[in-house]
Parts: C-alpha cells; sequence; structure tokens
C-alpha cells in the first residue's frame, strides 16, 4: 500500500434477496476503476435487514450502526423478506433497519438520478417520443414527514393515525442542496407539495419561497403532488431538480423509474451532514436470488455516486461511460432482454473488464475476453 495514497473506508451491507449478488459486482466495478486512482478502499461488512434479524434478532445490529459511523461511505445492497411481508404480527422487521439508519446517520437528503437509456427505453410504458433524452434529479426529505411521525393504532376500535410534522430547518437544509444541484444542472428547481391542503406543504413552499432570492440564476416553480405525478408521465423532460417530501418523494421517484424502463438501472445516494450511504432503488427481489439474473447496473451506478461524493469525478465518468458502452453492445440482463441476455456476474465482469482495458466502444457482440472465457 502506497503510503500517499488516501484510505476510504467503506461499510459494506449486502443485506437481503439480490442484494449480496449485486453488491459484488460493484465491488468489482469500484476495484477496476480505482485501481490506479489517488484513492484506496478498505472494504468492512456487516448485516442488516432480514439476515440480521436471522443472525441477531435485530434488523439494525449495534456492531453495524457503529461500523457504520466509523466508515467514510455506506455501501448497501437491498433490504426486504417475503417472510415478514405477510405477518404484521412480527415487531421485528427487516425495512426498520434501514429507517433506523437513515434516522441514526441523519441522512436527510435522498438523492435520484433517472436518465434516458436509448438501449432500454423499448420497456418503458411511456411513448419514446416522449421520455427521449430525459435526465432528472430527485431530491426527497428522508428523515422527516409522515414516516417519523407519531403513530397511533387502536385495533380493537379501528382506529390508526400517523402525525406528518416538518420544521423550518429541515427543509432549509434539502432545500440548499436542491438549489446547488440545480445551479450544477439546467438551472430549473421544481417544488413538489400539496399546499392547497396541506399545513405542512405550505410551510414547504413558504421556505422555498423565500429562499429563492438567494438564487435569482434558478427558474422555481411549484406543482401539486397529483399534478406532478400527472407531468411525469406526460411530460418528463419540462423537470430538471424536483424536491419534494418524505412520502411524495416515495411515490415519485418510484414512478419515475419506470421512464428508464428498469428499476435496476437507478442508482441513489442518501446524504447528511457526516454521513453518506449509497444504494441501488429496486429492493430484494428475493425470486432471483441466487439466481445470477439480476440486474447489477443501479448498484454499480451507485458506486459512481459514490466516487462523486469523494470527488472523484472522472472515475465516476468513467463507470457512467462503461455501463453505456454495456447497454448500447447489449450486454444486458434478462430484464432488459428476456432472449440474448447476460448473467449479473457476467455483466459485471464486462464492465469491470472494460475500465480495465477499455475495448473499442464500436465493438457490437464480438467476442468479449475475460479472463481464459470468452463471450459471443
Amino acid at each position: 500500500m502506497n503510503a500517499d495514497r488516501s484510505i476510504k473506508h467503506i461499510a459494506v451491507l449486502p443485506g437481503d434477496g439480490i442484494g449480496p449478488e449485486v453488491t459484488r459486482q460493484a465491488i468489482k466495478v469500484l476495484e477496476a476503476v480505482t485501481q490506479n486512482s489517488k484513492f484506496q478502499f478498505k472494504l468492512s461488512y456487516a448485516s442488516i435487514g432480514a439476515e440480521a434479524i436471522n443472525l441477531t434478532g435485530q434488523a439494525l445490529p449495534d456492531e453495524t450502526l457503529a461500523l457504520c459511523k466509523q466508515a467514510d461511505a455506506v455501501l448497501l445492497g437491498a433490504i426486504g423478506d417475503p417472510y415478514f411481508d405477510h405477518r404484521p404480527e412480527l415487531k421485528v422487521r427487516p425495512e426498520q433497519g434501514l429507517l433506523q439508519l437513515r434516522k441514526s446517520l441523519g441522512l436527510f437528503s435522498n438523492i435520484r438520478p433517472v436518465s434516458y437509456y436509448e438501449a432500454s427505453s423499448h420497456l418503458s410504458p411511456v411513448r419514446k417520443e416522449r421520455i427521449k433524452d430525459f435526465d432528472l434529479l430527485i431530491l426527497r426529505e428522508l428523515t422527516g414527514g409522515i414516516y417519523f411521525g407519531e403513530k397511533k393504532e387502536d385495533n380493537e376500535a379501528l382506529y390508526a393515525s400517523d402525525l406528518c410534522e416538518y420544521h423550518r430547518d429541515e427543509i432549509e437544509r434539502i432545500a440548499k442542496m436542491a438549489f446547488d444541484y440545480a445551479g450544477k444542472r439546467r438551472g430549473k428547481l421544481t417544488l413538489v407539495d400539496k399546499a392547497n391542503v396541506l399545513a405542512t406543504s405550505r410551510l414547504w413552499r413558504k421556505v422555498v419561497q423565500e429562499m429563492s432570492s438567494s438564487y435569482p440564476e434558478i427558474e422555481v416553480d411549484y406543482m401539486f403532488v397529483d399534478n406532478a405525478a400527472m407531468q411525469l408521465i406526460l411530460y418528463p423532460t419540462q423537470f430538471d431538480v424536483i424536491l419534494t417530501e418524505n412520502m411524495f418523494g416515495d411515490i415519485l421517484s418510484d414512478e419515475a423509474s419506470v421512464l428508464s424502463g428498469s428499476l435496476g438501472l437507478l442508482p441513489s445516494a442518501s446524504i447528511g451532514e457526516k454521513y453518506a450511504l449509497f444504494e441501488p432503488v429496486h429492493g430484494a427481489y428475493p425470486q432471483a436470488r441466487d439466481k445470477d439474473i439480476a440486474n447489477p447496473v443501479a448498484s454499480i451506478l451507485s458506486i459512481a455516486m459514490m466516487l462523486d461524493h469523494f470527488g472523484l469525478d472522472s472515475e465516476a465518468e468513467q463507470i457512467r461511460l462503461a455501463v453505456k458502452w454495456s447497454m448500447d453492445n447489449s450486454f444486458v440482463t434478462i430484464d432488459l432482454d428476456p432472449v440474448n441476455f447476460q448473467n449479473t456476474s457476467v455483466v459485471g465482469d464486462l464492465i469491470a473488464a472494460h475500465l480495465q482495458d477499455h475495448p473499442s466502444p464500436t465493438m457490437d457482440q464480438q467476442v468479449v475476453h475475460l479472463g481464459k472465457s470468452s463471450i459471443i
């Protein structure tokens, strides 16, 4: 190990379902792209979610949280298990681990880029002429709102309530991030709310309106969430940066994901004042576990977002170009091509090999050599 190379400590939480498989490919690509980088990476592994419950009885073991707090970043695979889905009586559930991790690390912003890919455009339910070349970024507030508000349940009286609360400082910190992103992109910010009905939304709108005067170069518009859900499908190219609260962001980012054609293409970052976590948008997909068929691209692109976070912009862009190369040459998993597809591990190998060897970008279904094996 060279003394002049910086070391970044990554807490790796493979999690459940396909999480371990796609995470392995992401690590493979990380090692390929940074082999000559100024940074080195130390990886430490821990459990979370259903795996952790089975091992320790906790969705987020104390040891896992301690490791994440010591790390420079966290790489998460996926969380969830069908065993828990139909057992509402269980008090400890896999998803609690992720919610607790976000809250404990103060990860107040979830950043989800959604972009157009020619190679997967045929899979989008939206006509190609509507989605061609769309490129948007959704910033979702992650640690406030109805998901974390006071909850009341009376099963006998069949009554329940969830409290949605926001404080000004919670809105300001993610709004500042959204304005900054818009300034680096195309200069447009859309706040999505329900200010005609919800008091919390009116506070969001008031805060963003006040802050907008400090960003005169940013075009700001405001859209009710029901209209935004419709506009995402009708005219997605109108959006640049979307800013919204926790629940609306959860719903809209999943809706936007179908524009690209597959959840397997979408990465995300969750950023706080001190900590950062990177993960694919997709869930655990337990039906595909250990079958080597899951799409690793979202996890690989999450690595690119992590490198952006570390200031390794060139390496991050190399990963994105390598992913584009693999898709342009139809080296894709079964979700993108059910006839001529590659396995999860092969796609990871191909992208890693491209980063190391830089084969010709015009190579179209030629023989690709990977060590002693070839893929036609």
